[in-house]
């Protein structure tokens, strides 16, 4: 069993009406689960090719309880068929009750569990901003977002104050998962318990509180702004939401709860549902989709009409590399680390695809080499396998018709792109 502090013992114990319970369930292992991931393929068609026993999250619909390790090790991870996610953290999502083609935000986004879920609720339409102050840590949700194939994202880096001043009353819904104490992770993480400490509670509600006032500046009027936590502190959950509504009339509590690890399957998690009731909605002007150099938007289109059987639009360019904006991409001073797709380079006069174009696209879309499971293996290990004597040119590697990255074939050999931080 784990050494829990003795400060939060003692908190617990006038705070959990079951103290017991809620201790024993330290005596059990971390329940392990995945959330399939239905902008690359369907929970039915998933359940057909999942090499796991899956078990249903009661509160996602697309979340399942898995027994087995190495989940981030698989082909179809690799794939982005899934994300590995903590299962209590899958029930914020569904309570921003989002819909195709609205503005969403999710503020606090690293590592990209609860993004790759909106993104999953927006089904490709509308735009998500997804923020993270820690520049390290926007570059794994980055990845994750491009691994997930997520085409109308925005990956930015700015401090709350940024995000304020860049979009005021502009975004249908907002996400704040607060950095807390991670007092649910206690379990999943081994640094969580030496790093809590009162003290580090009250820092941590504190640095909510000036997270919650800049979000709340960010809605719309009548949008839902969805605040959560992995912790259980009362200071850091039901007060930060009391202290909250004081200071914000304009904002009604429709629901809050909290997940206990002793009461669900889970390590714990608490949300609160707030309305917008009173303000306006905001506006900015579009960024217009350009590329100034010629040659680079010939090339791409020259390799794309040989190697791409989708369109990608809203071509823009940003020094050598050309992006696919999502639709209704404002303008913002933000530090934007991924926009829509990155499609590729163009370099020595001629356009390299990118790894981010590759996992947006399947077999249907694009021209491909399919693989067995050896070989696709082979392929994550960044080696060269063989292919067809006709097989010429950039081919989208794929298992089971989902993309693993690009290969450029020639002479019967196909010679391997993916990228080599990627690479297992």
């Amino acid at each position: 069993m784990i050494e829990l502090p003795a400060d939060f013992i003692e908190r617990m114990k006038s705070e959990c009406a079951d103290f017991d319970g809620f201790l024993k369930s330290y005596e059990r292992p971390a329940a392990r689960a995945i959330r399939v991931n239905t902008l690359k393929i369907s929970v039915e068609d998933f359940k057909k090719l999942s090499p796991f026993s899956l078990q249903p999250v009661a509160w996602e619909k697309s979340g399942f309880y898995v027994e087995q390790e190495g989940l981030g090790k698989t082909v179809f991870h690799a794939a982005g068929l899934y994300y590995v996610q903590e299962p209590s953290a899958m029930s914020v999502v569904p309570e921003l009750e989002l819909s195709a083609g609205e503005r969403v935000l999710d503020m606090c986004a690293a590592p990209g569990g609860k993004s790759t879920q909106i993104a999953q609720y927006l089904c490709g339409d509308g735009i998500l901003f997804s923020n993270e102050i820690d520049y390290p840590r926007s570059k794994i949700l980055s990845g994750n977002v491009e691994r997930l194939g997520v085409k109308n994202a925005v990956v930015t880096c700015g401090k709350p104050e940024e995000i304020a001043q860049n979009f005021s009353e502009y975004f249908d819904n907002v996400l704040v998962d607060a950095p807390c104490s991670g007092e649910g992770m206690f379990k999943k993480e081994k640094n969580a318990v030496p790093e809590w400490s009162a003290e580090n509670v009250k820092m941590c509600a504190e640095r909510q509180n000036r997270i919650l006032d800049c979000a709340a500046k960010t809605l719309a009027v009548g949008g839902r702004l969805v605040y959560s936590t992995c912790t259980f502190s009362r200071e850091e959950d039901e007060r930060q939401i009391e202290n909250f509504l004081k200071t914000h009339k304009e904002f009604t509590l429709v629901k809050q709860d909290k997940l206990l690890p002793h009461i669900v399957r889970g390590e714990g998690h608490y949300f609160a549902v707030l309305q917008k009731n009173d303000g306006g909605r905001g506006e900015k002007p579009l960024l217009t989709p350009c590329v100034k150099d010629k040659k680079q938007l010939a090339a791409y289109s020259q390799w794309a009409e040989e190697n791409l059987k989708t369109p990608f639009e809203n071509v823009h360019s940003v020094g050598q590399t050309l992006y696919s904006l999502p639709d209704g991409m404002p303008r913002t001073t933000l530090q934007i680390m991924r926009c829509g797709v990155r499609l590729g380079e163009f370099t020595s006069n001629r356009f390299e695809p990118s790894h981010s174009l590759a996992m947006c696209l399947n077999n249907t879309q694009a021209c491909c080499i399919e693989v067995d499971e050896a070989t696709a293996v082979q392929y994550l290990k960044g080696l060269t396998f063989g292919c067809a004597e006709n097989e010429k040119g950039w081919r989208l590697v794929t298992h089971n018709g989902f993309a693993l990255g690009w290969c450029k074939a020639v002479g019967g050999v196909a010679k391997n792109h993916l990228p080599k931080g990627l690479r297992i």
